[in-house]
């Protein structure tokens, strides 16, 4: 009997050292964003499931000439989740929307993006993530995605202290690039548009760190849908142009002005009888609440209510205009989904260079006031052409398999291995550095 227990438990240790064994041999990508606003949570999860589409493909189309691991394990992770101080993703936006805003737009549209530059260091992990570098330490990525800068230089900085030998992919989820995401130590840079790529090279990003692959969105806005078929399932009007506020998102915080000038608008939309209003409360029960009784006091008719949608794609397809703030990721999946767009509100930052790009290509008109809002709306609704027209001048913005060609661009620098003179580079504490005259000024 006593052999018997001594033999059980040489069985169970040797299968928990060949299950640790395994898992330390499975190769592993990182997908990290932050939770500063829902854009690069939104990115992260549409990268990540592009890798799992391309891990169980068997077309040679889709897989162009890849040999990818059967047994990747994809990881999406926070990057906030691992600092010294845990920042609430929705209280971090009131940078962008609160008293700072001024001071922030500022500072994002000077810092690092002349001719003294930021190549990245390990500052970011020695002082608030040293966490994120013990579980790379462990993990051993064989490669790490960022949708976010802090989550970028995190991943720099591990690899300088880990010694590790892993590429490090940079994905802005905007139309604009702010200085501090780690120019010289990236890998690659998955860009939106040749704009962008004329912003990096003077910062003397090598050509051959710059891919132009657009924004990354879901594989949903790669479909095609039936506009009838999707109206009739969510019981809208065939026969009105419906109109798309997208008031939310998974995080409440970065909409409180748009709502307001919403909220003043809203009384006024039975004067647009040949449209009706789909409001997107997102993730936010109370505020759906609010707009329900809004309508309710208006009579309002031509309206519907929705809190958090998981068929956005689908839905914007079978719309006809989107009312929005400036954000990355919701400006991308509206020209992904051919959907005209109306910005709304003030914008600073990140968020004012996504406006000043859209409307220059004509993809999108914008308004500051909930009066300038109701006269662009009554205007597109007695001229259909503009739409027309917003939508062949967004063509040359749509990117809807971004998400795939970042994953491929992952698993290429993978299979090559030896991924060049960057890795030579001594480790660094801070590195600042001297570019060229920009290409363009924000």
């Amino acid at each position: 009997m006593q052999d018997y227990d001594s033999n059980m438990q040489k069985e169970v240790v040797t299968a928990q050292s060949n299950e640790r064994q395994q898992q330390e041999q499975q190769p592993t990508i990182l997908v990290v964003h932050a939770s500063a606003g829902s854009g690069h949570r939104s990115a992260a999860l549409s990268t990540a499931e592009a890798f799992e589409i391309l891990l169980h493909s068997t077309d040679p189309e889709m897989l162009q000439g890849l040999s990818i691991p059967e047994n990747t394990k994809i990881e999406i992770l926070d990057i906030f989740d691992f600092g010294r101080i845990m920042f609430d993703g929705n209280k971090v936006a009131n940078m962008f929307i609160g008293s700072s805003r001024f001071f922030y737009d500022y500072t994002w549209r000077y810092l690092f993006t002349g001719r003294i530059l930021w190549g990245g260091g390990t500052i970011w992990d020695r002082i608030m993530y040293p966490k994120f570098t013990e579980m790379v330490k462990r993990v051993k990525p064989v490669a790490i995605v960022c949708t976010h800068i802090t989550a970028a230089n995190c991943a720099i900085s591990a690899r300088m202290l880990s010694g590790q030998n892993y590429p490090v992919l940079c994905v802005p989820t905007d139309y604009a690039i702010e200085g501090l995401w780690p120019h010289r130590t990236g890998n690659l840079f998955c860009v939106a548009n040749e704009t962008m790529a004329e912003t990096l090279r003077p910062r003397k990003v090598p050509n051959e760190n710059i891919q132009i692959t657009g924004i990354p969105t879901r594989d949903d806005f790669r479909k095609e849908y039936d506009s009838k078929k999707v109206r009739s399932e969510l019981g809208l009007p065939p026969d009105k142009l419906v109109v798309l506020v997208l008031a939310g998102a998974y995080l409440p915080q970065p909409y409180l002005h748009f709502r307001e000038a919403i909220d003043k608008m809203l009384p006024y939309i039975n004067s647009c009888s040949n449209m009706h209003f789909v409001f997107i409360a997102g993730n936010d029960i109370e505020y759906s609440n609010h707009l329900e009784k809004l309508c309710e006091e208006h009579d309002i008719s031509n309206a519907t209510i929705v809190d958090y949608v998981n068929e956005m794609a689908a839905l914007m397809a079978a719309s006809d205009l989107a009312i929005c703030k400036s954000g990355g990721l919701t400006v991308t999946e509206c020209l992904c989904a051919r959907l005209p767009i109306i910005l709304l509100g003030r914008t600073y930052g990140q968020e004012k260079s996504n406006r000043v790009m859209l409307t220059a290509k004509g993809a999108a008109l914008h308004v500051t006031t909930p009066s300038e809002l109701l006269e662009t709306i009554q205007y597109v609704s007695r001229n259909p052409k503009q739409i027309e027209g917003m939508i062949i001048s967004g063509g040359i913005m749509r990117c809807p398999d971004a998400s795939l060609d970042i994953a491929r661009a992952t698993f290429r620098l993978i299979e090559e291995g030896n991924l060049g003179a960057i890795f030579k580079t001594r480790r660094r504490f801070v590195w600042f550095y001297w570019g060229k005259r920009p290409a363009h000024s924000r």
